[in-house]
């Protein structure tokens, strides 16, 4: 596809480009309803779900297609970017170029909004939904697409951007069938290092997918919860069929890094399918854990405060954020309750790998002295994630991130020596679009050198056990 440049599109005076204002008016939180909502392609089991939440409440979602426009995602950026946000940037620029060749007059950008979720803290991801409204408003034909946004400022509040019968329906909703998203994955993971035939778990697992998405979307909004874990638990069971018994247990890979990148196959490279191939079992980290994780931080920060307030005798801040502790504790514990159940339905039928829990990742991390979720980011996660991998007895841990990613960097920093220290293999895996010639060299040594831990691991046991 050929890509006019902003020039050919733009008019020669300063009026073209967005000010600042516009970041305030069209990157924003507003009510979806009677739009088409465009959604970047990341995880991609958990994003056909969610997709399907959406659409359960009325709201026509539609997964982006990826990895497509990834050069106009570098055409119209500096390249000072992290990775994620030249693939997304791609993402829908070649989506709205499509659904003007395929609409032509018709086109009207006002009928989509962008969907672009954004984090605080230090992390460069939660300025990109600006940059890439500045891109967009270089090309006149798409200064009318609004971008809207979830925030971990909020936990990911959706009451802005639904009508308020949907909001709480939806949050609801859309948090299992992430957990059922998560399960699925697992169950992959789990069975297609061992099929009996090649391909097989695949193919079935498509299928499931979609039918469950079908499910989602039908009977979304009366949350019949048991319905949704009934088609979970046959999918499951009949995933677990699949294995074949006769082939030994290959060494556990342990993945952890920026969200993105760990749940985007097209950028990197499709790591799993590479460590899948060269012997090892993987465990990617779950899209819950990260809103698990989200909730915990904001429960903190609202604890502390409170303390603040407490030391200042204000009555008024205290009893508002005492409101409101309350309320993001009640919303941990239904995270609790519902992860469990999907998890313990799966487990039935198949020894999947349990989800971290984020309190015990944290008292991990503050007994070593490591890091200190106070300064927040992935590399929290990253960290505590890769230490809770080793005490589960995995032996591997990859760290797949954007090159330059600054949680990422701190989190090799850390993991790379104290990981040399206990003995377990260890990867760094940084990625940025371009193709590593030593990539497959680097894999296979990694691999090894897991599968020599494992038949120590193994070893060491069978001679305590005489």
């Amino acid at each position: 596809m050929t890509q006019k440049s902003p020039e050919s599109h733009c008019m020669a005076n300063p009026q073209t480009v967005a000010s600042f204002e516009r970041l305030k008016t069209s990157v924003a939180q507003f009510d979806v309803s009677g739009r088409t909502l465009l959604i970047p392609n990341m995880a991609p089991t958990g994003v056909r779900l969610l997709a399907a939440c959406f659409r359960a409440v009325g709201v026509n979602a539609v997964v982006m297609e990826t990895y497509k426009g990834l050069n106009l995602g570098k055409e119209f950026t500096s390249g000072k970017e992290c990775f994620p946000c030249q693939v997304t940037l791609g993402d829908i620029l070649y989506h709205l170029k499509k659904e003007e060749e395929r609409l032509g007059e018709d086109f009207s950008p006002g009928n989509y909004v962008y969907f672009l979720p954004e984090a605080d803290g230090p992390c460069r991801f939660g300025m990109y939904n600006k940059m890439q409204r500045l891109v967009l408003d270089r090309f006149p034909t798409y200064k009318d697409l609004p971008i809207v946004y979830l925030s971990t400022g909020n936990s990911y509040a959706t009451s802005d951007i639904l009508s308020p019968r949907y909001a709480p329906i939806f949050r609801r909703l859309s948090y299992v069938a992430l957990i059922i998203a998560d399960v699925f994955d697992r169950t992959v993971w789990r069975v297609r290092p061992y099929e009996r035939r090649p391909g097989m778990t695949d193919e079935f697992m498509d299928g499931a997918i979609e039918e469950m998405a079908a499910l989602i979307e039908r009977i979304g909004t009366t949350l019949d919860f048991p319905q949704l874990y009934r088609c979970l638990e046959t999918t499951v069971a009949t995933a677990a069929g699949f294995i074949d018994p006769q082939k030994p247990r290959r060494p556990r890979i342990g993945i952890v890094g920026e969200i993105y990148l760990r749940t985007h196959p097209d950028s990197n490279q499709e790591i799993i399918r590479q460590i899948e191939k060269f012997g090892g079992e993987v465990v990617d980290a779950s899209l819950g854990e990260w809103v698990n994780y989200v909730t915990y931080e904001q429960l903190q920060k609202t604890a502390r405060k409170w303390r603040l307030a407490w030391r200042e005798r204000d009555h008024g801040v205290l009893r508002k954020l005492t409101l409101q502790w309350i309320s993001l504790q009640i919303e941990r514990w239904y995270q609790a309750w519902r992860q469990g159940q999907v998890y313990r339905i799966a487990m039935r039928h198949l020894d999947i790998q349990q989800d971290h829990d984020i309190a015990a990742v944290e008292k991990r991390l503050d007994r070593d002295r490591l890091y200190s979720f106070a300064i927040g980011t992935e590399a929290a996660l990253s960290i505590g994630g890769a230490l809770e991998y080793v005490h589960e007895g995995f032996d591997g841990v990859v760290n797949v991130f954007p090159f330059t990613c600054m949680p990422s960097t701190i989190c090799a920093s850390i993991l790379k020596p104290l990981l040399l220290d206990k003995r377990i293999p260890y990867l760094d895996a940084p990625y940025d679009g371009t193709y590593q010639p030593n990539r497959e060299i680097v894999l296979r040594t990694f691999l090894y050198q897991a599968r020599q831990h494992m038949e120590s691991r193994r070893a060491k046991r069978e001679n305590g056990k005489n």
